[in-house]
């Protein structure tokens, strides 16, 4: 296996060039890495080396675990009786963005996540991880009303010119999508629980389950049409090509957005 400085990386370069990867972008990555033969810290090589030292690489670093009611929280509890599931409930480890590894977002993300120099937004359900120039700027300020609002990295991307990078990744999963809910007329609103690290007095640092748990309201978010939103996405506005042999597809944050928010005020109900 190409370690990160190796041919590996200088090879994928070439094909994320061709692609239409540029130095100083802000660019946000989808990538399920399973059977593609690609080493996470090689890709995240080539990334960081195109994009250059004036680029920032984002990943989402998701925690959908922590949770009362997402579908990843009740796989866990499923088939527990009601005081067990207490007994779980009151053991889960609060969000720490220091050290909670990301769930369900793969190699990549947590590659970044764990970099020398990388960042983290705070929010508990939904935090991004970042490497590059303005890394910390777009990880600050992810506010917990802001899953994946204006008042979050992805709408600070959307605002400047960001781009997304999908491999081997379908629409179903573009999380840029979920910033037109917001944007929709009237979208329809939730209760959410997550469970969020308590600072200790004299900046003591803990066992790692000192929390509590926070209740707040905001979009409902929901990707059930998001296959169908990108079917319906113009070809005019995505770029195609192949990371070494996987299917990629990168395209414009703000075009993505504008799409699914039209697609949406005339499809949903």
């Amino acid at each position: 296996m190409s370690g990160p400085a190796g041919p590996g990386a200088l090879a994928l370069a070439v094909q994320l060039r061709l692609l239409g990867v540029r130095p100083r972008r802000r660019l946000l990555v989808h990538a399920a890495l399973g059977g593609t033969g690609l080493h996470p810290g090689t890709l995240r090589a080539a990334l960081t080396g195109v994009l250059g030292p004036r680029g920032t690489l984002v990943v989402p670093a998701f925690t959908p675990e922590n949770s009362l009611t997402s579908s990843a929280h009740l796989a866990r509890i499923a088939g527990l009786g009601e005081e067990e599931v207490a007994v779980f409930r009151s053991r889960m480890p609060p969000f720490d963005p220091e050290r909670t590894p990301s769930q369900g977002m793969g190699a990549l993300a947590e590659e970044v996540r764990t970099a020398p120099g990388a960042a983290r937004s705070g929010h508990p359900q939904t935090s991004f991880a970042a490497l590059g120039a303005d890394a910390r700027r777009i990880c600050a300020g992810h506010r917990l009303e802001s899953h994946l609002g204006e008042d979050s990295p992805l709408g600070k991307l959307c605002w400047e010119g960001g781009q997304v990078l999908m491999i081997n990744v379908g629409f179903s999963s573009c999380t840029a999508f979920h910033l037109a809910e917001y944007r929709i007329p009237k979208p329809p609103l939730r209760m959410y629980d997550c469970v969020v690290k308590v600072n200790l007095p004299g900046g003591r640092r803990g066992n790692g389950h000192e929390g509590e748990w926070t209740r707040y309201e905001d979009v409902a978010l929901d990707d059930g049409d998001f296959a169908e939103i990108g079917r319906a996405f113009p070809d005019s506005l995505v770029r195609r090509g192949k990371v070494g042999g996987a299917p990629a597809v990168l395209f414009s944050v703000a075009d993505a957005v504008d799409h699914a928010q039209a697609w949406m005020t005339e499809n949903r109900r």
